[in-house]
């Protein structure tokens, strides 16, 4: 790693610890809304949508969905149902784009079809992440913090791994750098993490296992995540999704894995009642 990229690293996890255990959760799903459609203005590049205010409409038809969202949830407890089909049809979504990346070459032409599916695609990404985590901050902080944790620690896990004994390609005409060895240390390091922060926050003995296989899927779906975006990278030749963090490239470069991540996991949590 190098020097700058450490050092936005240690600057991002304590504010996104604290941003996540201080705020309450009407501010803090107000601060991931601006951080995701930051993101989503990246993936509309990758996506070839030049023109800004081609790029601004859509941005704020996004944005509509989500005070749409967030309007009819009304503060009644019945009403969160709308944020957990949202977490369904991610998961969905997510399943789909794993039939993308095995045929990579989909929506690889530069036309207003390509175009057409990686908007839509954007919108399923982006919509069903940002309600895991209101979901997840307003059932206590510590979830939330648990599951971007998981994330963390899969790919603090991969990277140590992928540079060990990485030799074994995972993907290689979409991301050369992915290893098998890194994904089995990711896994290992995200599983872990989970299981000792459901311990943590009180979750009783007997789920831990739930919880320990909802990591995995976690784990498992956070790849994909990242390698969707390394995909929508491919087709247009570029490095990263943006420049706007020193060492880390783009808003979306830090936020694939966890689009991917975040509803899998809270729709585990809620499923399966840990």
């Amino acid at each position: 790693m190098t020097r700058t990229r450490l050092i936005a690293a240690f600057i991002m996890g304590p504010a996104a610890i604290a941003a996540v255990l201080l705020l309450p959760t009407q501010w803090m799903v107000l601060l991931a809304a601006v951080i995701f459609l930051a993101g989503m203005w990246e993936w509309f590049a990758l996506a070839e949508i030049e023109d800004t205010l081609a790029r601004g409409a859509l941005l704020v038809l996004n944005l509509l969905l989500m005070v749409a969202l967030a309007w009819a949830t009304g503060g009644s407890g019945g009403t969160m149902v709308l944020f957990k089909l949202a977490l369904v049809v991610g998961v969905v979504w997510w399943l789909l784009a794993m039939l993308w990346l095995v045929h990579y070459d989909f929506a690889s032409d530069h036309d207003t079809n390509a175009r057409v599916f990686k908007l839509a695609a954007a919108t399923l990404a982006v919509i069903p992440a940002w309600c895991a985590l209101a979901l997840l901050h307003h059932d206590g902080p510590g979830w939330l913090l648990l599951a971007l944790g998981i994330i963390w620690a899969t790919d603090t896990g991969a990277y140590f791994a992928g540079r060990a004994w990485g030799k074994r390609k995972l993907a290689p005409r979409i991301s050369p750098n992915k290893t098998v060895a890194g994904l089995v240390g990711g896994l290992a390091a995200g599983i872990l993490v989970a299981v000792l922060g459901a311990w943590l926050l009180g979750t009783q003995p007997s789920h831990l296992a739930l919880v320990a296989l909802v990591a995995l899927l976690t784990v498992l779906f956070s790849v994909v995540g990242d390698l969707f975006e390394s995909l929508l990278k491919r087709h247009v030749g570029a490095k990263d999704s943006g420049n706007l963090i020193p060492g880390h490239g783009g808003v979306m470069d830090r936020l694939d894995s966890v689009l991917a991540a975040l509803p899998v996991f809270a729709l585990g949590k809620f499923w399966l009642g840990f």
